[in-house]
């Protein structure tokens, strides 16, 4: 008779991720001397785009933040202009995810503001807001835009209602949200959505996760897990899964994975550490990765998640001496996608003043464009209309690749026509347009203005993708840039011919070297018979 012995082996997943690290900046990359908010709040404190980065800021006499290009870096003036119209406090901001050029922010004075950056960015201080949000009867601590509908903007304050805004309206002072959701008891501490918008789940402070239809108000799902006291709650992409961070009953931090259909009891629940920092949590549905960073340390944990038992792969750790107090993440497409960077980081350092950019790479001999790493990925178009959204359609995130020279989708591809995907910044949309003629006239001289010669440029080194590099400085007299339109239009028309036409040079000399790899293939080959 024969015995068979079990051979124990480990177990390896394959995985292209495994050996991802992070890579802060330089010191000369990073932001210094940020006179960063010391509110005792648990947001981000900090937004970012390709083209700035917004950052609450401490000041006298209201609240304010600052608006900086993400190319200048260094020292940052202690007399930078600011957005300061706000007459308390500012609690959160938020960039449109379909415009580069409008930003949120939400105050202790419960109002909410949204605002027009210029072009050249913030040159003087900011006091008058684009629109005015007045709906709160108390101090408004988070706000959200939709994912995929444009001009929707979601707000939650100490009044314990969520409110669902929509920007098209032509008033310049909004004072009734088209929707007003009434289901938490106490403060909501964080809210997400899923990645066609048609959920949103809460975190409250009565310690229940819920899950609602957005439009609608309906509440479709609520867990209260005694074991668990949720802080933040985000959606993992198209996985139908919910991840909230938080604390157990004896204050060990933790993270527990849900089933959005069914959150009577958690699919996986796991103790991290004793800190008390809160837990922020953010997700990349490209590469199915999961960062848990926590406030107050200078730790990010990174995971892989799949939709399958175990769920979760713990990949590595990232260690810091220096503690943050908030993150700012890059959104995909303002990644340099020539390092084979993944995910982008901006940690708030207030013991220094500072903004430090970490950036998470994919070790990679090739410095060509990865197509594994990069998927289709959503692009700065709306899909979708805030009335078509509004009257009940569901529409999924407009895709664009991030290889370099690749077209960036339109707004509403299926409906674009003319002006509605046209215009300043990334698609301010038609009714944006026809509520503000002014705008509308802009992105009509824009469009017509054909390529004339102006002035000569200095060449920016690194090119990320996505991003357009100030290759040369903006009008910078009072006369050049508030004396009209012109000239200011000129400039950014020329930028943007500039950058595309960088685009093709970069992408021929590739060609050019791999047609010359292959002619010395030939020839070798040809020369061994």
């Amino acid at each position: 008779m024969t015995v068979s012995k079990m051979t124990w082996r480990p177990q390896y997943r394959s995985s292209k991720f495994r050996h991802v690290f992070g890579k802060a900046a330089t010191k000369e990359n990073c932001y210094d001397g940020v006179p960063i908010t010391r509110s005792v709040h648990d947001n981000h404190f900090c937004a970012v785009n390709p083209r700035f980065i917004a950052v609450i800021t401490e000041c006298a006499g209201g609240g304010a933040f600052l608006v900086l290009s993400v190319h200048h870096t260094g020292k940052v003036d202690p007399l930078h202009p600011k957005v300061s119209g706000h007459r308390g406090n500012v609690l959160d901001i938020k960039w449109n995810p379909f415009n580069d050029f409008c930003i949120a922010s939400c105050s202790e004075d419960s109002t909410v503001k949204v605002w027009d950056i210029p072009p050249h960015g913030v040159l003087k201080n900011l006091t008058v807001p684009w629109k005015e949000l007045q709906g709160h009867s108390r101090r408004v601590g988070l706000i959200e835009w939709h994912p995929t509908a444009n001009n929707v903007l979601f707000s939650t304050g100490y009044d314990y209602q969520v409110m669902i805004w929509n920007l098209d309206s032509p008033e310049a002072v909004i004072k009734n949200p088209v929707r007003t959701i009434s289901h938490h008891t106490d403060v909501v501490l964080s809210m997400s959505f899923n990645t066609d918008g048609s959920r949103l789940a809460t975190s409250c402070k009565d310690k229940k996760i819920r899950v609602l239809e957005p439009r609608t108000g309906n509440l479709l799902q609520e867990a209260n897990c005694k074991n668990h006291k949720a802080s933040k709650v985000l959606f993992l992409g198209n996985l139908k899964m919910l991840l909230s961070t938080g604390s157990s009953r004896w204050n060990h931090r933790q993270m527990a994975l849900w089933d959005q259909e069914d959150l009577d009891v958690p699919l996986l629940l796991e103790d991290l550490d004793g800190s008390s920092g809160v837990l922020f949590p953010f997700y990349d549905p490209d590469t199915h990765m999961l960062y848990i960073a926590g406030k107050g340390d200078g730790n990010i944990r990174y995971y892989e998640i799949s939709s399958e038992k175990p769920y979760m792969h713990f990949l590595t750790e990232y260690h810091s001496h220096t503690p943050q107090k908030g993150m700012g993440i890059m959104p995909k497409r303002g990644l340099d996608v020539s390092s084979c960077e993944v995910f982008r980081f901006y940690k708030l350092v207030t013991i220094k003043a500072l903004i430090e950019p970490l950036s998470m790479i994919v070790p990679r001999r090739s410095e060509s464009y990865q197509d594994d790493i990069y998927p289709m990925t959503a692009a700065s178009a709306a899909a979708m209309s805030a009335e078509e959204w509004l009257s009940g359609i569901d529409k999924g995130p407009v895709l664009q690749s991030l290889k370099p020279g690749s077209r960036v989708p339109d707004s509403y591809p299926e409906l674009s026509s003319g002006l509605g995907s046209k215009g300043l910044g990334n698609s301010l949309g038609t009714r944006r347009s026809q509520s503000r003629p002014g705008q509308l006239q802009l992105a009509y001289i824009q469009d017509q203005l054909g390529n004339k010669e102006g002035k000569e440029c200095r060449s920016k080194t690194s090119v990320s993708n996505g991003q357009d590099p100030t290759l040369c400085s903006p009008p910078k007299t009072e006369n050049e840039v508030w004396g009209g339109f012109d000239l200011r239009l000129k400039f950014h028309k020329q930028q943007e011919e500039i950058r595309r036409l960088r685009e093709m040079l970069n992408q021929r000399d590739v060609r050019i070297k791999q047609l010359e790899l292959e002619i010395n293939n030939v020839r070798n080959s040809q020369g061994s018979h």
